[in-house]
């Protein structure tokens, strides 16, 4: 690749088999939409411009590739179509344009590189593949002197649909002369559209060399349908902890942990069967991620053990060797070094301190209905089980809180807090409760 190109994505197509009111494009894979996924390997060409075809309507799609700019296909009526609308948005630009599918999410940056590439061989350059089974791609004719044609699966004969090389889609041409043939292309065929693959035959009209350059099956697979979603979601996946694995992270059960494409693990740490990485999650050296865990928007320090069944909500902050345990919810809170929070507890917009032990059944009381205030444990804090902490409210290092309490006022460093009703105790009451039911029971039976 010699200078900076400028890069087509196509993503006006609604996706129809989706049947969704999600633009196609927007689909997630590993935790962010699909067209995200392309445009990272496209932003690795460090390209002069990237323009992105939209559908009437796509403010989402538009959202999510800004700051590039964005042209509306008001009508949809074909690939050719689709990139003659990015025909004005380039019209000062001078050098390579790259046409992509924004429903192709697996493209490397290298496989694209090695694209832009050919074109100095070529006036235009295709990318092909080879999948396996049967398929209705375009055919790729090739022969002596190149790219010979493309056939589309429609007007394709017995002996081109034999051909395994099959078109991508994906195209490089000198902008001027993209948009030049692009401009002759005709409509008169079986869908009645205008097809971007009919700039080969017309290169080759006017004498131009046209080739190609062969890419990974699997980064071609495209989107049309929630099955072939689900089916990239597995070739992501498979990826994602095949990485981990290889930077030192212990899976115990490979196939059954669900990363987001920006996970982060360190060295040594373990992750049990069942847990998901949402997006947004960093966990440090020496980490245990126990079985069917939750974590989204978290960090995890080193040496820390979370769940099972642990949920890390975003903003959960947990420090060295905390340990977070069965049953408990953390949300937009600190759990310094050392801290404890082991059973059946919800932490939200708190901050525990350091080697403080939270007990089973404790809340944050953080929400009035109005607004989230703040629940601030000091170090070596002890909260006793099933204690109800309301929101705003201090409890100093070292204070104990009494089991059951309900605590709406600061508590002093070093205090003891009990706040709960006073135990009363009636003498023989069971006894008599036992027997005035049994015998309303009885009188009850005589009368039947």
């Amino acid at each position: 690749m010699t200078s900076r190109p400028a890069v087509i994505i196509l993503a006006a197509g609604m996706g129809t088999r989706m049947k969704s009111a999600l633009p196609k494009v927007m689909h997630p894979l590993a935790g962010r939409p699909m067209i995200r996924h392309l445009l990272a390997s496209v932003e690795g060409l460090d390209p002069a411009r990237v323009v992105v075809v939209v559908g009437p309507g796509m403010e989402q799609v538009a959202k999510a590739v800004a700051p590039h700019a964005t042209v509306v296909q008001t009508e949809r009526l074909g690939t050719g179509h689709a990139v003659a609308q990015a025909a004005a948005a380039l019209a000062d630009f001078e050098g390579d344009a790259l046409v992509v599918y924004g429903d192709t999410p697996l493209l490397s940056t290298a496989t694209l590189a090695s694209l832009l590439d050919a074109r100095s061989r070529a006036a235009v350059v295709v990318l092909g593949f080879r999948p396996e089974g049967d398929n209705q791609y375009g055919r790729l004719v090739t022969g002596p002197e190149g790219l010979e044609a493309i056939v589309e699966w429609r007007e394709a004969g017995p002996e081109q649909r034999a051909i395994a090389l099959c078109n991508s889609g994906v195209m490089a041409a000198d902008r001027r002369t993209l948009f030049r043939l692009i401009d002759q292309i005709r409509n008169d065929n079986a869908k009645g559209e205008y097809y971007l693959t009919d700039v080969v035959a017309l290169a080759r009209a006017e004498g131009l060399a046209c080739g190609h350059v062969e890419g990974p099956a699997e980064e071609l697979l495209g989107v049309n349908s929630r099955v072939e979603l689900a089916a990239l979601e597995a070739v992501v996946q498979t990826g994602l902890r095949r990485a981990a694995m290889d930077d030192g992270a212990t899976l115990i059960a490979p196939e059954t942990v669900w990363f987001s494409w920006d996970t982060k693990l360190g060295r040594d740490v373990t992750v049990h069967p069942n847990v998901v990485f949402g997006p947004g999650v960093t966990v440090a050296d020496g980490v245990e991620i126990n079985a069917f865990s939750h974590l989204t928007g978290a960090s995890v320090a080193e040496g820390a053990i979370i769940g099972p069944y642990a949920r890390l909500r975003p903003g959960a902050a947990i420090g060295p060797n905390a340990h977070i345990g069965n049953f408990v919810e953390i949300k937009k809170a600190t759990v310094e070094e050392g801290a404890k929070v082991n059973h059946l507890t919800y932490v939200g917009d708190a901050r525990i301190g350091a080697r403080a032990n939270i007990g089973a059944g404790t809340i944050t009381c953080n929400y009035d209905g109005v607004d989230k205030s703040f629940t601030d444990i000091g170090a070596g804090a002890f909260i006793g089980s099933n204690s109800s902490l309301v929101a705003p409210v201090k409890i100093g290092d070292g204070a104990v809180i009494g089991a059951g309490s309900t605590i709406t006022r600061e508590v002093a460093p070093n205090a003891l807090a009990v706040a709960r009703g006073n135990q009363m105790e009636l003498p023989g009451w069971a006894e008599r409760f036992r027997a005035r039911k049994a015998d309303d029971k009885a009188k009850a039976k005589s009368k039947e």
